[in-house]
């Protein structure tokens, strides 16, 4: 999908931000975010503040000072909250080897396999 200056109409790659012709500001497309789930990878905690991060697009970093601050000043309420996010905020599906794309279908041979059939 191209995208086009809405003031001049001109054609401008994927990632502009501003118009090359007439300096415009370039809105940026919706893009789908990720569902709002705790990551297993990656995680320190609970993964709580990556799943926010990911979803949201936000600096994980950030989130991740704030929580902290958060903590320390708020006299419990963030604590209460983060809690509340680790119970009610799902753990990410893991992915399943014979799920994945390009994965070859049938039994694999393995340390455990039985021996083939003599012919």
């Amino acid at each position: 999908m191209g995208v086009f200056c809405t003031r001049c109409g001109t054609g401008l790659p994927a990632g502009a931000r501003f118009c090359s012709s007439c300096g415009a500001t370039i809105a940026a497309p919706y893009a789908a975010a990720r569902p709002l789930v705790r990551p297993i990878i990656g995680r320190q905690v609970a993964g709580v503040c990556i799943g926010l991060s990911q979803a949201y697009g936000w600096d994980l970093s950030l989130i991740r000072v704030l929580a902290v601050l958060g903590l320390i000043f708020s006299g419990g309420a963030v604590a209460v909250a983060y809690i509340a996010c680790w119970v009610g905020i799902p753990e990410e599906f893991p992915a399943m080897p014979g799920n994945m794309p390009g994965a070859v279908p049938g039994p694999v041979a393995g340390p455990f396999s039985p021996p083939p059939p003599n012919a």
